[in-house]
């Protein structure tokens, strides 16, 4: 079940942030991506083309890992209104394939503590915004690992 949304009220009131988060009716959370069966890259979302081969029509949708390891990052202390600063913009390359851009949370954003190839977990949580209808909008973000990783 999603950390933040814990009561089944909430539940039904959660909007996923990206149209690749599924959130099943019990409240468990995934993200959903496209492996090519041509060449094995893996993408984000549901694709009808291979984004490394261009393969079209020969993709399998698959649920992305929820690990990885951090490939790039920066710290972030301009942005839109009513978004919290500074935090951490980072790249992840996932387990089994894809790269996911998205926040790293649960660290403190000084770029000298952050080492490269850290091991990161994916979490679910209330962004803090609100769609129109005034439902929770659901998002993913990054973590340190806080178990085993299937590289180390």
């Amino acid at each position: 079940m999603c950390p933040e949304i814990s009561s089944e009220s909430s539940i039904a009131r959660v909007v996923p942030a990206v149209p690749f988060l599924v959130v099943a009716p019990d409240g468990h959370a995934h993200l959903v991506g496209s492996r090519c069966t041509d060449c094995g890259a893996v993408m984000p979302g549901r694709r009808i083309a291979c984004a490394a081969c261009g393969t079209r029509g020969r993709l399998e949708s698959i649920q992305l890992a929820e690990s990885g390891r951090l490939c790039s990052y920066t710290v972030v202390h301009r942005s839109f209104p009513g978004v919290t600063t500074p935090f951490v913009a980072a790249i992840v390359n996932l387990d089994g394939g894809g790269t996911l851009k998205g926040t790293l949370t649960d660290v403190t954003p000084d770029p000298r503590s952050l080492p490269y190839d850290m091991p990161v977990e994916i979490v679910y949580r209330d962004s803090g915004q609100k769609a129109a209808d005034g439902s929770a909008f659901l998002s993913y973000y990054f973590v340190p690992s806080r178990r085993g990783h299937k590289n180390d």
